[in-house]
């Protein structure tokens, strides 16, 4: 993977009704119904206003046989009403509802955590090899026919992964780890590439952006040195609302789609479902602006690890870096509004070639160097063009703006002979 220039992983195609993700295919957005599968007007009337949203893939769940065969109900008016969106069934504890579900939607999301396995139950059950190779021969049992009603009706199957409902079984060997959601789904990816089936999508998911993040990219390694290139399907579970719900989306699924990870978005709001298609579109179309940008020439540093979570050490600039917690920058630069909220104020405001504002006593101000004035709280912003001037200037914070390709010897030079 170069993690200097953005380019998408390599897939396998897979076919999902009218659309196909993976492979060359631009980024696929989705959501879910919040409706119950049995309301057949109600969804159907949901489904009409989050496709009017732009989504491009709508998932419904369906816990029971009767959710799976009113599904049908479902699919067949959209289809009447001139919809062709494809569908996705989501299935949990219920084999029987997954083969009456493949036999409808042109997908179906079956989690390896609890498909086969009991429901969680924390108990603390040690396993030998030949018990484990039981289960998951049990697994297989089970997987297996559903596989092969989904190759009978074309239709695709996610196996999703939750670090939240990983089965006993995976717990008391792997933990509650990544690792563990890791072979959870290895597992099952090792079942149907036994069947010859392919048509598979991915999903590792978490509340916790750190642990999510990790997963994918320890799946992603995994599967690489198994040569296998499914697409992924990446989502933050439980993201919440409004703002909150929003960042914690856009960093989780930002982060793999700017390593050039993943095929298909679901944003999890707390909100309708028709609220979650225009964020997600957001962030797979500012990812896509790097598309072919200027190549970065750069070298990973010995020791990196893409699977580190581990904070870089740096070392204390008054209250930034170090042990500090990070700092709260308010870019007001491009705009005029100077005002700050009293609930929400900012550790500095960057205000380019202004002049600061009647800011609250103590406020922190930083202007670019050009327009700077050495009084206390205000500080200057370097760049690359007059970076020559950093050593001279007295102030007690420098704060210096670089894009990668600008951190040449000579500006490396001058930071080291630069004592403060």
């Amino acid at each position: 993977m170069d993690y200097f220039n953005y380019h998408r992983r390599s897939t396998i195609d897979v076919h999902i009704g009218n659309i196909s993700m993976g492979g060359n295919h631009p980024v696929v957005v989705q959501t879910m119904t919040n409706t119950n599968t049995l309301d057949t007007e109600g969804s159907v009337a949901q489904c009409e206003r989050i496709i009017a949203a732009g989504a491009d893939l709508i998932r419904l769940t369906t816990q029971g046989v009767r959710e799976a065969e009113n599904l049908r109900l479902i699919h067949q008016q959209l289809r009447e009403k001139g919809y062709s969106t494809p569908l996705s069934a989501d299935i949990h504890f219920n084999p029987r509802a997954a083969h009456v579900a493949a036999t409808v939607a042109e997908k179906v999301r079956i989690n390896p955590g609890n498909f086969v396995d009991k429901q969680k139950t924390f108990a603390v059950v040690e396993y030998t090899d030949e018990e484990y190779v039981q289960e998951l021969e049990k697994i297989r049992s089970k997987v297996v026919p559903f596989l092969r009603v989904c190759k009978e009706h074309g239709t695709a199957v996610r196996i999703g992964v939750n670090h939240g409902s990983l089965s006993d079984r995976i717990m008391t060997r792997f933990g509650d780890t990544p690792e563990g959601m890791v072979e959870s789904c290895m597992e099952y990816l090792r079942i149907a590439l036994d069947e010859g089936f392919t048509d598979i999508v991915i999903s590792m998911k978490a509340s916790n952006t750190l642990l999510m993040t990790k997963a994918v990219r320890l799946l992603v390694d995994r599967m690489d040195k198994e040569n296998i290139h499914f697409p992924l399907h990446l989502g933050v579970t439980e993201a919440g609302d409004g703002e909150d719900g929003r960042m914690k989306s856009a960093v989780g699924i930002g982060a793999l789609l700017s390593d050039g990870l993943g095929d298909t978005v679901r944003v999890s709001l707390s909100e309708d479902p028709e609220a979650e298609v225009p964020v997600a579109r957001k962030i797979v179309d500012y990812v896509a602006k790097r598309e072919g940008h200027k190549p970065i020439l750069g070298e990973l540093y010995p020791g990196f690890s893409p699977f580190s979570t581990d904070k870089r050490e740096t070392r204390a600039v008054r209250n930034i870096g170090g042990g500090f917690v990070p700092v709260v920058i308010s870019d007001r630069n491009a705009i005029a509004d100077m005002s700050i909220n009293p609930h929400f104020i900012p550790d500095y405001i960057y205000v380019g070639d202004n002049v600061p504002g009647n800011f609250p006593k103590g406020m922190k101000s930083i202007v670019d160097f050009p327009n700077w004035e050495d009084r206390i709280d205000n500080f200057p912003m370097f760049t690359a063009g007059n970076i020559s001037d950093i050593k001279e200037c007295q102030a007690a914070v420098k704060f210096l703006q670089l894009s990668y390709p600008q951190l040449t010897d000579e500006v490396l030079s001058v930071l080291k002979n630069t004592e403060k």
